[in-house]
């Protein structure tokens, strides 16, 4: 992917709050022109997703999921703005989907803003140790210590991770598509993951 195509893709997300697969194949369907591209999402549902994420969700519910043999265990809250949403089996469907996420990736947090400032700092030290010990200079770790943080993100942070069933997209893609389909926003609010003989 050029750096060109990178540019927009980021530009159109910025501009709809869409995922960044549903940017980019829209660029792909409208010859990367950025106006008919938002116009596309808009069409499809995608569009109106983030600009409901600031509306409240004082509505929603609990899912728990079990894994096989009952070694895994989730209970993830769920929230919706109403009671109707919540109620509705689409809305359990994605609450299990986002449960079995849960249960095979044992994320630590739902989002970065979750993420301690010490865990940070702990991961660049180790990182910039591994760096220096290949023999990269001490430019060279500065460009690539971003590029490993994101990579952290995506393995400790839910929203971040690509889902399990489609890794083109992230769970937060999955979370958006919910939002435009039922035209209101839906949050992962919290979750507990507990295995057998884990701490």
């Amino acid at each position: 992917m050029s750096a060109s195509t990178t540019d927009l893709i980021k530009e159109l997300r910025d501009r709809t709050g869409a995922g960044l697969m549903d940017c980019k194949k829209a660029l792909l369907e409208n010859n990367n022109d950025l106006d008919k591209s938002a116009d596309w999402l808009r069409e499809k549902g995608i569009a109106k997703a983030s600009k409901k994420a600031g509306r409240v969700t004082k509505e929603g519910r609990n899912i728990s999921y079990i894994h096989g043999d009952g070694k895994i265990g989730v209970l993830l809250e769920l929230n919706s703005e109403t009671d109707f949403v919540a109620r509705n089996e689409a809305f359990e469907a994605l609450g299990k989907e986002i449960c079995l996420q849960i249960a095979a990736m044992a994320p630590l947090y739902v989002s970065e803003e979750q993420v301690p400032a010490e865990d940070i700092e702990r991961e660049t030290k180790v990182l910039e140790a591994q760096l220096k010990e290949e023999g990269k200079k001490p430019e060279q770790i500065e460009k690539i210590i971003p590029g490993k943080i994101k990579k952290y993100y995506s393995e400790v942070c839910l929203l971040n991770q690509a889902f399990i069933k489609d890794n083109t997209k992230t769970v937060d893609d999955l979370v958006k598509e919910s939002i435009a389909k039922f035209g209101e926003n839906i949050i992962v609010a919290r979750f507990a993951r507990f295995q057998v003989g884990g701490a």
